[in-house]
């Protein structure tokens, strides 16, 4: 029954609004959690969505109808929309119309609730190439149809549910230390803790699989570790790029009692270790020497007797990582990010091979708790001058975008800016290497590439961690997984078109907790596209609760 003192506002269009200033807030948001998407949280009521998939997630992990529809009531300040409850009730129904069933002879069965789901499966031409031969009420389906149907299913709103258990994979003994071999104390943080709990739902069936969503700088990877040792099981971690991958080894070894024998890198050259724990970036697992050939490394990876496969900023996925997350179905699977968006509008194949979403914690949240630090965002616009905007107003498409990005003026903004900050740790971003290049020669800060080697990367991170270098000019290899506490100001001189998702990937390299607060800018031509895109990552980020300002360069 709804309740006068409620935290929640249930609206008619699947939306929640949820008042964070109210005593249950807390409550409510870890109970509702389970069965929506949040949208946006800023700074007084956050915003809730309930949809198809939030559904079929919640049933995926044993919620009904009547439980979903109770919490709602429980909270609510006003009563439920009969369209809403409508919603929540059929498609309660629908998932579980199609079930993955095990056979003993390696197959499974699809099997159809009814005739008419059966040949509404027929009638569907992305699902029906991978039906096998008809079986009663189902169909017979080979081993490595098992994940492409699974995304075939969903795309088609058919909500599958499979319940083909789950490989315990190889035993490994792993122990988290309460001292990191650096001499830190250590211990796993109650948001942490709740995000694995979300992700192993005590082993139940529809448990040890899905994504956790977690802000940069909050400790992902910690979440990770603590999965491989609450499981003690031999571990598959797939990161977008080298430098994460060396940082996942360094964790492990700081965090926990392995051996340094027991965790192998599969990398480049002659550095492809298969060990209980193995690290393998998704451009060394997608490599073929040309576009008709197999990917090389899928089998050495896949054949595995893995416990567990991570996947570190799992919103990265390339397309061939999705065919190898088809062919591992029965591993349990950990997604780790940021954020779910993909420009490319692909989340539903996240949801249905590595798994759907089991936990998300507003970065307000964990901001006002002191677990990541306070950052301030500024969108600083800068003029360009006369000749430069001629140049603009006689350019098309993407010569204009570029013309912005570029704009001369935005030189002094960086100067100036780094006369304001000066003795902090700095990073200056950007989107065009020739900019970068340019900004290099003039400052004589290092430059870190894509074109660098990864080693001479590493040891200028290293130099900056260290405090031996406060400033890094990094283009986007720097966007992903990069572990640098100090880092307290981002200079953003040019951005990637809009994209919200590196928006929260640039944000998080300075989200690590510090004494002081950290300032994000955004340098801008006025007058351009760069405006356009500013506005789509500025909505992004005020969405997470960001105090967001605009102002023009004087």
């Amino acid at each position: 029954m709804a309740r006068p003192d409620g935290p929640l506002v249930v609206q008619s269009d699947l939306t929640l609004l949820l008042d964070v200033h109210n005593a249950l807030a807390d409550e409510c948001r870890d109970s509702i959690n389970a069965f929506t998407e949040l949208i946006k949280s800023p700074e007084h009521l956050h915003t809730f969505r309930i949809t198809q998939l939030s559904i079929w997630n919640a049933r995926s992990t044993g919620m009904d109808e009547d439980g979903i529809c109770a919490t709602l009531d429980s909270y609510s300040r006003f009563p439920i929309p009969s369209a809403v409850e409508y919603f929540i009730r059929d498609n309660c129904r629908r998932y579980g119309a199609v079930r993955f069933q095990a056979l003993d002879d390696g197959h499974f069965r699809l099997s159809c609730q009814d005739a008419y789901h059966r040949r509404l499966l027929e009638s569907q031409a992305q699902v029906k190439g991978y039906l096998g031969h008809p079986d009663g009420d189902g169909f017979i389906v080979g081993m490595m149809a098992r994940g492409p149907l699974k995304t075939a299913l969903v795309k088609a709103g058919l909500g599958v549910e499979d319940l083909v258990p789950l490989s315990d994979g190889q035993h490994l003994d792993i122990k988290l230390r309460n001292t990191t071999r650096s001499g830190r104390p250590f211990m796993v943080r109650p948001y942490q803790e709740a995000a694995f709990k979300a992700f192993w739902a005590e082993g139940r069936p529809g448990g040890g699989h899905g994504t956790v969503v977690m802000p940069c700088g909050s400790g992902k990877t910690i979440v990770g570790i603590l999965a491989m040792a609450r499981l003690a099981v031999t571990t598959l971690i797939l990161t977008p790029n080298v430098a994460s991958a060396h940082q996942w080894i360094r964790e492990i070894l700081d965090k926990t009692g392995l051996d340094e024998d027991l965790i192998g890198e599969y990398g480049a050259g002659d550095a492809k270790q298969v060990r209980p724990v193995t690290v393998c970036t998704y451009s060394m697992l997608t490599w073929r020497p040309d576009k008709e050939a197999e990917f090389g490394h899928f089998k050495a990876l896949a054949s595995q007797d893995w416990g567990l496969v991570i996947y570190d900023e799992v919103h990265l996925l390339p397309a061939p990582v999705f065919r190898f997350s088809s062919a591992i179905q029965s591993r349990r699977r950990l997604g780790l990010t940021a954020t779910l968006v993909r420009e490319d509008g692909r989340e539903d194949e996240v949801f249905s091979l590595v798994g759907p979403k089991r936990f998300d914690i507003p970065w307000s949240e964990l901001e006002k708790q002191g677990w990541i630090a306070t950052a301030w965002c500024h969108e600083l616009r800068i003029q360009m001058d006369e000749s430069l905007r001629l140049d603009y107003a006689t350019a098309s498409g993407m010569a204009k975008a570029r013309i912005a990005a570029m704009n001369p003026a935005k030189k002094a903004v960086v100067r100036a800016l780094l006369e304001k900050h000066e003795g902090e740790h700095i990073l200056i971003i950007g989107q065009y290497i020739e900019q970068l290049e340019e900004l290099a020669k003039d400052f004589g800060f290092p430059l870190i590439t894509g074109r660098m080697a990864n080693k001479k990367r590493e040891e200028l991170y290293e130099a900056f961690r260290k405090g031996d270098e406060k400033v890094l000019i990094v283009s986007k290899v720097a966007n992903f997984a990069i572990d640098l506490p100090d880092a307290s100001v981002l200079i953003q001189v040019s951005g990637g078109f809009g994209s919200r998702q590196e928006e929260a990937q640039r944000l998080g390299r300075i989200l690590r907790p510090k004494e002081r607060d950290s300032n994000f800018y955004t340098l801008v031509s006025k007058y351009s596209k760069e405006e356009d895109f500013s506005l789509n990552r500025q909505k992004f980020l005020s969405a997470q609760g960001y105090q967001y300002s605009v102002e023009d360069w004087q």
